[in-house]
């Protein structure tokens, strides 16, 4: 048996099942908050992208501008099927769906990065991502109440001028 083989393999195994992890990890999230792209959605755009990136890296020994190309198209294309959880509601004047997509579109991102085995980065974007993910709503509320706070302020002061 050819140690290499096995090492190559073991190496590919480990660069695919971070991608799987990474992708579940995010659905995850979105699925706790309910909404349309969750655990399988996200774990398979993760290694979808991982597989297309890693067999392109491998077959073209590792050529710059064949990876390129091949992560151009993913970025792009992984965009529609993101555009697909966007809902925009007229007679609200209110559209959801973008956190989503945007974390399907970073999943693809993570992915690729698996398949060219750059663990330390998906690793780092990983944990960046997801405090986003976990702080970002209660930060928007807090900035919401004290930008309100300050619009109050200046309405009690008989101010009718904005400066902002």
């Amino acid at each position: 048996m050819d140690f290499g083989i096995q090492s190559a393999f073991w190496q590919i195994v480990g660069r695919l099942g971070l991608a799987l992890l990474v992708g579940s990890v995010l659905g995850i999230n979105r699925n706790l908050r309910r909404k349309p792209a969750g655990i399988r959605t996200h774990a398979l755009v993760s290694l979808g992208t991982a597989l297309v990136t890693l067999i392109t890296f491998e077959n073209t020994g590792h050529a710059s501008d064949a990876t390129s190309r091949v992560v151009q198209g993913l970025v792009t294309g992984i965009g529609f099927l993101g555009a697909g959880v966007i809902i925009h509601h007229d007679a609200e004047h209110r559209v959801e769906g973008l956190t989503t997509a945007a974390t399907v579109w970073m999943t693809a991102i993570f992915g690729i990065a698996c398949g060219m085995g750059q663990a330390g980065i998906v690793l780092v974007g990983l944990v960046l991502a997801l405090g986003v993910l976990i702080c970002g709503l209660p930060v928007e509320r807090a900035v919401a109440r004290w930008l309100n706070r300050w619009d109050n302020f200046e309405s009690d002061q008989g101010d009718t001028q904005h400066t902002r």
